[in-house]
């Protein structure tokens, strides 16, 4: 697993993408759909229309880097959006990745 600042910024496009698309495809759409700077040094996360395949494409201080996972059995549950893009923690995304559901699990209340 990638190894990141807490504090990172991760934006996951909400439609399925063709996962046959490299950085610099991705780099584009994320300039034209998501309206992000693909430079900015966010994550942004992209899955493919089966939902067992993931892309995280990257900005690293002198070229893009991508990250991509497929998974050998099931699918990653996604939240249906209506909007082209939205935000999540990275503690969201590194349990996404790791097979829990996130729309059926709670946050404990900090008390």
């Amino acid at each position: 697993m990638l190894k990141l600042p807490s504090e990172m910024r991760v934006w996951v496009g909400a439609a399925p993408i063709d996962m046959r698309k490299g950085c610099l495809s991705l780099a584009t759409m994320i300039t034209s759909e998501l309206k992000q700077d693909p430079k900015s040094g966010q994550l942004f996360v992209f899955f493919g229309k089966d939902a067992r395949k993931v892309k995280i494409v990257y900005w690293d201080r002198n070229g893009f880097a991508m990250w991509y996972k497929t998974l050998a059995e099931g699918r990653y549950r996604l939240p249906r959006i209506a909007k082209a893009s939205y935000s999540m923690t990275l503690s969201d995304l590194t349990l996404l990745l790791e097979g829990i559901d996130l729309i059926s699990a709670q946050r404990l209340r900090m008390v």
